[in-house]
């Protein structure tokens, strides 16, 4: 008989919203949100038998590769991909079908939770497409709150970090990406403020760096729009772009002075 969903589950489970990949039993999320780039998780693992969880025979026995072990990994907010949990998928599908709108609410938010981070908001949208009632939607939610299930500060930090480092970011498009996610303004400024101007520099350099070679062979203006072309897609400054980029060139021994100085403000 199917155990029916009650909040001692979630008790259980107090703290920050379960992460990709933390081996807490709980299967692949269903809905998708974007999958960006960057600080990874692990994916999971073999049983005792040197079998994949999906059900394929492991290569090599008992002295073969484990699947789980050095498989892909993840970025931020990317499903899991291995099917684990089933039982739990099977009771948020059946609270899913249920008539009580609050049994409804709770599995669809605990589906939506698995295998990836969500902010308040974002889980708020999915049940008003749903038709649960705001007094309910409001109860559910913050209810899990309560338990750590739902932690806008939580997912803030842990965005500004990811996207930061997987895709070098600058704290303006951060600040963008997290509106759009429904973060309260106060904890996007607490979570960016991570990321000081001269770790942003930093990353700018960095990226320069890397893009720098590909465009040997173009003339100088070509090069330098180009370049800082990218930096002010990933929200740096036109004034900090400018000077990592005439910086960059220098070294190559390009002549930069019709640039003159940068104004960051620009």
């Amino acid at each position: 008989m199917t155990r029916r969903t009650d909040w001692a589950e979630y008790d259980a489970c107090p703290g920050a919203p379960r992460e990709p990949g933390s081996g807490d039993g709980v299967g692949p999320a269903r809905g998708g949100d974007e999958r960006p780039d960057g600080g990874p998780y692990g994916s999971g693992g073999a049983d005792g038998e040197g079998r994949h969880r999906g059900g394929r025979a492991g290569r090599g026995g008992e002295g073969g590769r484990r699947s789980g072990r050095g498989g892909r990994r993840r970025g931020f907010g990317e499903p899991s991909a291995q099917d684990e949990g089933t039982s739990s998928s099977s009771r948020a599908e059946k609270g899913e079908s249920s008539g009580d709108p609050a049994e409804r609410a709770r599995a669809i938010c605990l589906r939506l939770l698995t295998g990836t981070p969500r902010t308040r908001k974002q889980l708020a949208d999915a049940l008003s497409k749903r038709e649960i009632p705001d007094d309910v939607a409001e109860e559910v939610l913050s209810r899990f709150e309560e338990v750590g299930l739902i932690n806008d500060s939580a997912f803030a930090d842990a965005w500004v970090e990811s996207r930061h480092h997987g895709r070098g970011l600058a704290r303006r498009a951060l600040v963008q990406e997290l509106r759009t996610k429904g973060v309260d303004s106060t904890l996007i400024d607490e979570a960016v403020s991570q990321l000081d101007s001269e770790r942003e520099e930093a990353t700018a350099h960095d990226l320069v760096a890397r893009k720098l070679r590909s465009t040997r062979g173009l003339d100088r203006d070509k090069r330098i729009r180009r370049l800082a072309g990218m930096l002010a897609r990933k929200g740096y400054p036109q004034g900090m772009a400018l000077r990592v980029v005439r910086q960059a060139l220098e070294e190559e021994g390009e002549d930069t002075e019709f640039l003159g100085d940068a104004d960051e403000d620009l």
